[in-house]
């Protein structure tokens, strides 16, 4: 088979994620230990004995999927299986810092402070209550484009996330999403509902945290990616370093081209998603797009041995 390892997104955070790697594995514990040190806190406590509305908390929740992404790679190293046993990374928003960690584009600890400030630049881009997001399922992307212009009426409302074929996200200011929400129940959407986070991210109202991260990461070593990084913003290869640096900060006020990197993988292929880390909706969200691709989860320490096993003996 031919395999791509793909990396979760925001939502997919829990209490307790990744605990078991770490008990595992000394090399995934090493992994929430270094994310500790960059950030100056103890983001692991937290992580594995917290609240979970702290976790949700955009500044923690991006670095901490991250680490649980980073720990999960770690014990699959262990036994063995390195990244370049996959053909192509690609991660979901901030799941694109964890697949360019794993390809060893970008160290830990860079990956760590960046979605720090990543998280704390996109939460102070808005005040609170100014924006929102929702979920339109049963329109695909072009009429939720459609949906997203009607609604907008002179203020923001864009297609951010589109996930696969029956799921878009739309990102905004709070009336102009709750008129695409009434809009697209009358357009046909099968449920039209808002989504519980803190800012609206991937649309123009997050252009001051675009500018915050272009500068952030005018000071990080970028290096080519070991394996080729599927990206949000283009959904096709990249190894550039110049261009995996401007697509990081596009990505901030850009779409998440999901659905299309999936296909492109799919034409490219792919017949096989590792999800690496915490959660499975990226897995559900491949197989809406193409059941012929295969998928795994790999986020436990049982998960990491089963895929092991599954590659050493294939």
């Amino acid at each position: 088979m031919t395999r791509a390892f793909i990396f979760p997104g925001q939502g997919a955070q829990t209490i307790g994620m990744g605990r078991d790697l770490a008990d595992a594995y000394p090399e995934a514990k090493a992994v929430f230990e270094e994310v500790d040190e960059a950030l100056g806190d103890a983001l692991s406590t937290l992580i594995w004995e917290g609240d979970i509305d702290e976790l949700t908390l955009t500044r923690n929740a991006q670095p901490a999927l991250m680490a649980t992404s980073m720990a999960a790679m770690a014990a699959l190293r262990a036994e063995g299986v390195e990244v370049t046993t996959a053909s192509y990374v690609a991660g979901h928003s901030l799941g694109e810092y964890s697949a360019l960690c794993a390809a060893r584009s970008i160290t830990l600890a860079d990956a760590a402070r960046l979605l720090r400030h990543r998280g704390e630049a996109m939460q102070a881009a808005v005040p609170a209550g100014e924006g929102a997001m929702a979920a339109l399922l049963g329109l695909d992307f072009k009429a939720a484009m459609a949906v997203a212009k009607e609604a907008a009426d002179g203020q923001v409302c864009q297609a951010a996330n589109d996930n696969d074929p029956a799921q878009v996200v739309v990102s905004g200011h709070r009336g102009a999403v709750m008129r695409a929400v009434e809009i697209a129940k009358v357009k046909g959407a099968k449920r039209a509902v808002l989504l519980p986070v803190s800012a609206p991210f991937h649309c123009a109202l997050m252009e001051p945290a675009a500018s915050a991260m272009a500068e952030a990461l005018s000071h990080v070593d970028i290096e080519e990616p070991v394996v080729p990084l599927v990206g949000n913003v283009t959904a096709h290869a990249e190894t550039s370093k110049m261009l995996i640096r401007n697509n990081l900060v596009d990505q901030v006020t850009g779409s998440v081209r999901w659905r299309e990197s999936v296909l492109w993988m799919a034409a490219h292929g792919v017949t096989e998603t590792w999800e690496i880390g915490a959660g499975k909706a990226l897995s559900g969200m491949v197989r809406r797009i193409d059941r012929e691709i295969a998928t795994r989860t790999v986020g436990t320490a049982d998960e990491v041995k089963a895929a092991a096993e599954v590659l050493n003996n294939g």
